[in-house]
């Protein structure tokens, strides 16, 4: 396996080199879908830099007899094993791929003396995540605004740490699952700079109507709407008809953006604090692909999307592990 994979190299089989996450991602942009340009840190880059930095064993001392139960131990391993892959060196090989893949994904190959260093979204993609009978959506780190090679090679190391959360130490445990056999990978995207952005789930996940499709969305990044700071805007669509079957605005007086290096909670003007942040043709657009990804994937799915300017970008999608049995088969 080698360290670096584009999108376009693979596909939703490839949860073993790409993760949950990374898989999907591949899947969509292979089937045509709009998502932000990326490549991915495959798994076995993570297990070569565990191997050759001898945190496998340390890892293996420390969990072999670990009380999942006992809180204040799980978060002492937690810790020792996040600080000390943190502290170890990204072995050189696999730092020179990755400062290449993140030049390329800059344009620093095609045009040097225009390219300008992106920020980047690096986000976690374990190899045991968004299985339908055992989500682990949530259980690893994503690092947003990442600019600069030096930070995103120190982005890569948390998230590898973040496989070793305490939440996720206990999540593979009690799901029967061996740490050293679940991998991560991690996806490094280029940011959407969002003048709107949401979630979208392509069953109604009030009422399980699987007739029905929900887009929840608001202005500015999407971190407002998954932090709860923002009651996003409500849109109910039939998948059938493609009738829009409630426009439900709600008023935001905040919105996320990006600054700098980071992100800003701004006011919202206020002659749009309670308008209806999107517009009908948005609105259908959306439901479209939300559509096509369930009828690809043939399983309900919870989607990310981003609006930047007049174009719509699926940032993420996966299954919605939390429907009645019923709904599964």
């Amino acid at each position: 396996m080698k360290p670096i994979y584009w999108l376009k190299e693979l596909s939703k089989k490839d949860l073993a080199i790409a993760g949950g996450k990374g898989a999907n991602l591949a899947e969509m942009a292979n089937i045509g879908l709009p998502v932000p340009p990326a490549f991915i840190l495959s798994s076995g880059a993570y297990f070569d830099f565990i191997a050759r930095s001898g945190i496998d064993a340390l890892i293996r001392k420390e969990t072999e007899d670990l009380d999942i139960q006992d809180s204040r131990k799980l978060q002492e391993v937690s810790d020792r094993i996040k600080a000390a892959i943190i502290g170890s060196p990204v072995p050189q090989d696999t730092r020179v791929e990755i400062i290449r893949a993140y030049n390329k994904l800059c344009g620093v190959e095609l045009m040097p003396s225009l390219s300008q260093e992106a920020h980047v979204a690096v986000r976690s993609s374990a190899t045991a995540e968004d299985l339908p009978e055992a989500s682990f959506a949530g259980q690893q780190a994503t690092f947003l605004n990442v600019r600069g090679s030096e930070e995103l090679v120190k982005a890569v190391r948390k998230c590898w740490a973040s496989l070793f959360e305490a939440r996720a130490i206990y999540y593979r445990g009690i799901n029967n699952f061996d740490h050293l056999k679940v991998g991560l990978a991690a996806v490094v995207q280029k940011m959407v700079q969002s003048e709107k952005s949401g979630v979208m789930f392509t069953v109604d996940p009030v009422t399980n109507d699987a007739g029905r499709l929900v887009i929840e969305g608001g202005f500015g990044l999407g971190e407002a709407i998954v932090s709860g700071l923002i009651i996003p805007d409500r849109y109910v669509v039939d998948k059938k008809t493609r009738k829009i079957l409630l426009k439900q605005p709600a008023k935001q007086e905040v919105m996320i953006v990006k600054k700098g290096e980071g992100d800003e909670c701004v006011p919202v003007p206020e002659e749009l604090q309670e308008v209806q942040k999107l517009s009908e043709d948005e609105i259908l657009s959306l439901a479209d692909y939300g559509i096509a990804i369930e009828e690809h994937y043939q399983f309900p799915q919870d989607i990310e999307w981003a609006i930047e300017g007049d174009r719509i970008y699926i940032v993420q999608s996966r299954a919605i592990t939390t429907l009645p049995v019923e709904m599964r088969e």
